[in-house]
């Protein structure tokens, strides 16, 4: 199984070091000294990391056989491998892989189907499930331990708590323009018309 742990940031200095995008919730694992990652493009690896550290926030890394900004440059984009045993966990309690939660049925509590998991977006702040609904349209349900009560990943499912609005708020945008609809029928009845007016 392969992930995508990183992408190669621009160079940083001139002795070949870059920054990286980190994609995976374990870098001390995946982007250690002495990984040997695959690439995307294939042609720039695999890349076996010499150095890491962190500086002002961000992971620096240097590749052997990478010595200066230009060879450092040309990395640039590309993406970071890491080739898993699919049965591997992560190290962490209540964590997953991507792999592992994708295409999962997300249900409520009650078993109400709500959609599958076709993307996982990760932000800054949280993790977001992009779930897509029988109906073909799409629904972010953020990865918080509030709303996502439970995965079982035997059973295929996600299942969620979701506050009031988000997975219904279609629905109440229709119901609410049905009830201002009725009123403007209800008033409209209540007016004399023209011909009433006259008579």
């Amino acid at each position: 199984m392969q992930l995508v742990v990183a992408r190669v940031g621009r160079a940083h200095g001139i002795k070949g070091e870059v920054t990286v995008e980190v994609r995976t919730d374990e870098p001390e694992l995946r982007l250690s000294p002495g990984a040997v990652l695959l690439t995307d493009p294939a042609s720039t690896g695999p890349l076996t990391i010499e150095t890491g550290r962190v500086h002002s926030g961000r992971l620096l890394l240097r590749f052997e056989g990478v010595r200066d900004r230009n060879a450092a440059e040309a990395l640039r984009n590309t993406l970071l491998i890491a080739d898993i045993d699919p049965d591997e966990m992560p190290e962490g309690e209540d964590e997953y892989y991507d792999h592992q939660l994708m295409d999962l049925d997300v249900v409520l509590a009650d078993g109400t189907e709500v959609g599958r998991i076709t993307e996982i977006t990760h932000l800054p702040s949280q993790d977001l499930f992009i779930v897509e609904r029988p109906d073909g349209t799409e629904l972010m349900i953020p990865f918080v331990e509030e709303i996502v009560t439970d995965i079982d990943l035997e059973k295929q499912q996600a299942v969620i708590d979701p506050p009031p609005g988000l997975i219904d708020d279609r629905a109440e945008i229709v119901s609410s323009r049905d009830e201002d609809s009725a009123r403007d029928d209800d008033s409209a009845a209540d007016k004399p018309s023209a011909g009433d007016a006259g008579a």
